[in-house]
C-alpha cells in the first residue's frame, strides 16, 4: 500500500508481527474506508486475531506501520500506542472470549465504557461539586440509551453474568460504543449464537454504522453474515493477505476457495 486513501481511517503498510522465531504476521496491508463494514477472515491460526491485536495496542508491530485518522481528522502513527491511548482516540474493541464485568449490572458496564471520554478528576471525584454529579447523570443516561439501542434496557439492572449469551455480546458492542469510536473493531460477534441471533446481530452493526457514523471492522466465521454485511473482505492465511475485494469477488477468487470459503471445516 504506497499510498493513504484521504478517506481511510485505518491504513496498515507492510506491518509483520514475530514472536520469537515465528512470524505470526508477514507484511501486512490493510485498509478501513470511512463509513465502511470490512471483514477479515481465514480459517483458524491464520492471523486475525494477532493483527486486531497489534493495530489495538496489545501487541507492537515488530516491523511496518499503523496509522489512524480520528474524527478529528489527524492522521496518527499508533504503533505501540497503550491500548488505553488506542480507546481514547476512538478504536473500541470486543473481544472473541466475552470480556465483561460478570458481578456488575449491564447499566454498569456501559458506564465503564463511557470513562475515557468524562472531564471531572480526582478532585471533583473527592468534592463532588455540581459539575461533577452533572456528570455522573450524563454518563448514566447516555449508558441506558446505549441499552437501548442494543433492545437491553429491560435488563439494565441485571448482573451481566446473568444474561443470556446473546445478550451479553449485545451488552460488549453497547460498552465498545460508549467511547464514541469512530472504528468499531468486532472479534468474531457472531460466535456461539444461533441463526436468528445471527440474522439480529447483522441488523444491528447495519445500524450501528449508520447511527453512529462509524466504521466497522470485525472478524468472523459465519460466512452468511460476511457476505451479507461486509462492503469489502480481506482473507488471510499463515500470517498474509492472499486476497481482498468485494464480497463477490472474494468468493470468486480460487485462492480463497482453495484456501478458506472450500474447506467446510474451517467455515
Amino acid at each position: 500500500m504506497s499510498e493513504t486513501r484521504r478517506d481511510a481511517v485505518l491504513s496498515v503498510r507492510n506491518m509483520s508481527m514475530n514472536f520469537g522465531g515465528l512470524r505470526a504476521l508477514s507484511e501486512v496491508d490493510f485498509e478501513v474506508r470511512k463509513g465502511e463494514v470490512v471483514a477479515l477472515i481465514g480459517p483458524n491460526g491464520a492471523g486475525k486475531t494477532t493483527f486486531f491485536n497489534c493495530i489495538t495496542g496489545i501487541y507492537a508491530p515488530t516491523e511496518g506501520e499503523v496509522l489512524a485518522t480520528a474524527r478529528d481528522g489527524k492522521t496518527r502513527r499508533i504503533n505501540g500506542m497503550r491500548t488505553n491511548l488506542v480507546c481514547e482516540l476512538g478504536m473500541a474493541r470486543t473481544f472473541q472470549n466475552i470480556r465483561l464485568f460478570a458481578s456488575m449490572t449491564a447499566l454498569e458496564n456501559v458506564m465503564i465504557g463511557r470513562h475515557c471520554r468524562t472531564r471531572e478528576g480526582l478532585f471533583g471525584a473527592i468534592f463532588r461539586g455540581p459539575g461533577t454529579r452533572r456528570e455522573e447523570q450524563e454518563v448514566v443516561d447516555k449508558s441506558y440509551r446505549l441499552l437501548q439501542k442494543v433492545g437491553l434496557e429491560n435488563v439494565a439492572n441485571e448482573y451481566a453474568s446473568n444474561l443470556p449469551y446473546g445478550a451479553q455480546r449485545r451488552l460488549e458492542i453497547a460498552r465498545a460504543l460508549a467511547t464514541e469510536p469512530f472504528l468499531l473493531l468486532l472479534d468474531e460477534p457472531a460466535a456461539g449464537m444461533n441463526p436468528q441471533e445471527t440474522l439480529e446481530l447483522k441488523e444491528m452493526v447495519i445500524q450501528i454504522r449508520h447511527e453512529f457514523d462509524v466504521s466497522v471492522l470485525l472478524i468472523e466465521h459465519d460466512m452468511k453474515m460476511v457476505m451479507s454485511l461486509s462492503d469489502r473482505i480481506y482473507v488471510m492465511e499463515y500470517g498474509r493477505v492472499i486476497a481482498t475485494g468485494t464480497p463477490a469477488e472474494v468468493s470468486a477468487d480460487p485462492e480463497v476457495i482453495r484456501a478458506y470459503l472450500g474447506e467446510e471445516s474451517d467455515a
